[in-house]
């Protein structure tokens, strides 16, 4: 497939993936384009794991296909190509590990540099601004991450995925250790960052409040026919 402006940077289409649930992974037919917003919910911690996998390249499909930008996932050669095609990302999981043994700035720093000590006073304004784009307080900079709390750690895993400027956000229930208020703020920040950048993303997450508040398109997949229908509860707002 061509990629033009309007190439959709996630295309699936008739996915299966046996991966060691209940059932397979199925996906009928999902698309993000850029700068779109996709909410999407009905997939475990499990399901969510494997799709961002998927999502990324990082696992192919049983059947199906994933495309990247318009590039068929399988079609990705070598470890360039693949590293290139991620470039398009930035992913925002709890799977990502954080040093808690260093600073919140040398977490901050390392998706762009591995010389963290010192961070280089061109890297750590950087840092910062990323850091106060996300609510972080400048102050919290020479604290070790191990000290904040989980509504702060969540931020800290937003602003790295931020930090290679990427095309589009993987949020993989990003608001799972949260409370209601804090993932309702959580998603206020996302909605706001996503239109300040015009990032698009694909949400993976059950939290409705997060989902309430970041908007965006929304989903609820149907895991045994791979359909992605309406939400039945109302309350999200806006719909497919």
């Amino acid at each position: 497939m061509a990629q033009t402006p309007n190439t959709p940077l996630v295309e699936i289409a008739g996915l299966r993936k046996h991966y060691g649930g209940l059932r397979p992974l199925r996906i009928n037919a999902l698309s993000v384009a850029p700068g779109e917003r996709v909410t999407l919910r009905g997939l475990d911690a499990q399901a969510a794991e494997m799709l961002v996998l998927l999502v990324t390249g990082a696992s192919l499909p049983d059947e199906g296909t994933v495309r990247i930008a318009g590039c068929d996932t399988r079609e990705i050669r070598t470890d360039t190509e693949w590293l290139t095609s991620l470039d398009v990302f930035g992913m925002v999981t709890a799977r990502a590990v954080l040093l808690d043994s260093l600073t919140l700035e040398s977490n901050l720093a390392l998706p762009m540099t591995l010389s963290i000590d010192p961070v280089s006073s061109e890297v750590g304004a950087t840092v910062a601004a990323l850091a106060e784009e996300v609510g972080l307080d400048a102050g919290a900079l020479s604290a070790h991450v191990n000290t904040l709390s989980e509504a702060a750690r969540v931020r800290v895993h937003l602003a790295r995925a931020l930090a290679t400027s990427p095309r589009m956000l993987l949020l993989e229930h990003p608001t799972a250790t949260l409370t209601p208020p804090d993932a309702a703020a959580f998603g206020r920040l996302v909605a706001t960052i996503g239109e300040r950048r015009n990032l698009a993303w694909l949400a993976l997450t059950e939290d409705e409040s997060f989902a309430a508040a970041a908007g965006g398109r929304l989903g609820q997949l149907v895991a045994a026919s791979g359909d992605v229908r309406v939400p039945a509860n109302r309350r999200w707002g806006r719909f497919w």
